[in-house]
């Protein structure tokens, strides 16, 4: 089976600036893929291209098997796009608004009906259908726009930050719909630079950095890369941080502003239970003992530590 979404060494350049320096992007169909990359590193400007908005000067672009620059209309008919900003009418109704995007797409007058009816069942709106988009909260008003992006039931979908500006609730709510839309077989592309977005949802990440991915993997294998499980203890009393960190194994690292150590853990449990062991045979009360992975926020400063404000990439 084909790759639903395929980028090939694709370059743009605005001008003397490159937004895009040679970027590889696959997605498989039927999963949700995030890119994930600081501002300016290229991700709005992806998205514009594979969507058919822009075109690329060099490299392949496919969406659904067909080339963006020559296939255009066919793509379009086959994707959703859900960009930054809302594209719905405040003072319409959520049913008015998912009426005239069917009826934008040509659906006939009595099957955008329907189709509105299925989309508003199917994101918990359908009680309010008839109120005006400006009494919605943030997250209905997102999820109504997630709806008029699936008016034409789409192959493929783009996300463009859809979360930007929610609150938890409503990127929560946001969530719920993405992954009730790959259960049903969409392939989803995902811009965020909400770290916990990309988690939760993504069965891949692509970090790109300066129009180009940097690493690419299940959020698992990027946290290996900034290295593996560490234990860290908050000692109640500063004074006992040296005697503290000479328990644990190499690679010790002291914060003894936060009265914190930390060091590798191989095994989670037996380096959780050995060192609470040792603690208590040295007389050594800690305030808290945790085991964690490394975070998706350590895998992305790692890999984009080296960008500089005058980085000559915009989008």
């Amino acid at each position: 089976m084909t790759d639903a979404i395929v980028l090939e060494d694709v370059h743009k350049r605005y001008g003397g600036k490159r937004a895009l320096d040679g970027l590889d992007l696959k997605v498989a169909r039927g999963t949700v893929h995030a890119v994930l990359g600081p501002n300016g590193a290229g991700k709005t400007t992806a998205v514009r291209i594979l969507s058919t908005l822009l075109r690329h000067d060099e490299g392949r672009a496919e969406v659904a098997g067909f080339d963006v620059r020559s296939r255009a209309g066919e793509i379009r008919r086959r994707i959703g796009l859900l960009g930054q900003n809302a594209a719905v009418d405040e003072e319409l109704g959520g049913r008015q608004n998912l009426e005239m995007f069917g009826r934008l797409h040509h659906l006939g007058a009595r099957r955008a009906g329907v189709r509105a009816d299925e989309l508003l069942a199917r994101f918990g709106l359908a009680d309010t259908g008839r109120k005006a988009v400006r009494e919605y909260s943030g997250g209905m008003r997102r999820r109504l726009d997630l709806a008029a992006s699936l008016i034409t039931d789409p192959e493929v979908l783009f996300l463009d930050e859809p979360t930007t500006g929610l609150d938890p609730r409503g990127r929560a709510e946001v969530w719920a719909a993405v992954r009730s839309l790959v259960g049903g077989g969409t392939t989803v592309l995902l811009t965020t630079q909400y770290l916990e977005e990309a988690d939760q949802l993504a069965d891949r990440i692509s970090v790109i950095d300066a129009g180009r991915v940097a690493a690419a993997g299940t959020a698992d294998e990027l946290k290996a890369l900034v290295g593996g499980d560490r234990i860290d203890v908050v000692v109640r009393d500063a004074a006992q941080l040296g005697a503290a960190a000479g328990l644990l194994t190499d690679g010790v690292v002291v914060d003894a502003d936060r009265r914190l150590i930390g060091a590798p853990a191989g095994d989670r449990m037996v380096t959780l239970t050995r060192t609470v062991r040792a603690l208590e045979e040295a007389g050594i009360e800690a305030e808290d003992i945790a085991v964690r992975r490394p975070t998706l926020d350590e895998v992305f400063l790692s890999l984009t530590e080296g960008r500089t404000d005058d980085a000559e990439v915009v989008a």
